[in-house]
C-alpha cells in the first residue's frame, strides 16, 4: 500500500479528553503535581493522528507511531477538558506526517509533529513470529 494513493494532505481529526487523575504526572511519580503528563498528551496526539486517516486505510493495514517531536507548553489540571487536533501535512510511500496540537479552551498546551508508518498486519505478525 502506498499512502499517497489513499491518504490526502489536509485530512484531520480532533479528540476531546477530560483529564483523569490516572493521566497525571503525580499518578506515575510520587510527589509530582497532579497535572496532565507529557507522555499522556503525546498518546492522545498519536491517537488523534490515527483517527485522521483510519477510514482511508485498506483492509489489513494499520499505522504505528514512528516519530514524535512535541513541545509541552502549559499544564492542565485533573478535570480539564483537553482538545487534541491532528492534520496530515506530508506523505511518503509508507510514512504519513502530521501537525499536532493540544488545547484547553483557547490556551495551547502542546504542539509539534508526529509521523506514522503504514504496516500490513499479517506480514508484521509473521515477521515477529506472532
Amino acid at each position: 500500500m502506498d499512502a499517497r494513493d489513499y491518504i490526502k494532505i489536509g485530512m484531520s481529526a480532533e479528540r476531546t479528553l477530560v483529564v483523569p487523575a490516572e493521566r497525571t504526572v503525580g499518578h506515575f511519580v510520587p510527589g509530582m503535581p497532579m497535572v496532565y503528563a507529557t507522555p499522556m498528551m503525546i498518546l492522545e496526539m498519536e491517537m488523534t493522528s490515527g483517527d485522521a486517516i483510519r477510514s482511508a486505510l485498506q483492509p489489513g493495514w494499520v499505522t504505528v507511531g514512528t516519530e514524535v517531536d512535541i513541545r509541552h507548553l502549559a499544564a492542565a489540571l485533573v478535570g480539564a477538558t483537553v482538545r487534541t487536533t491532528a492534520k496530515v501535512i506530508a506523505l511518503e510511500r509508507r510514512v504519513i506526517r502530521f501537525e499536532v496540537e493540544a488545547f484547553e479552551g483557547a490556551r495551547k498546551l502542546g504542539e509539534g509533529r508526529h509521523a506514522r508508518g503504514l504496516v500490513n498486519v499479517e506480514l508484521f505478525n509473521k515477521r515477529l513470529g506472532a
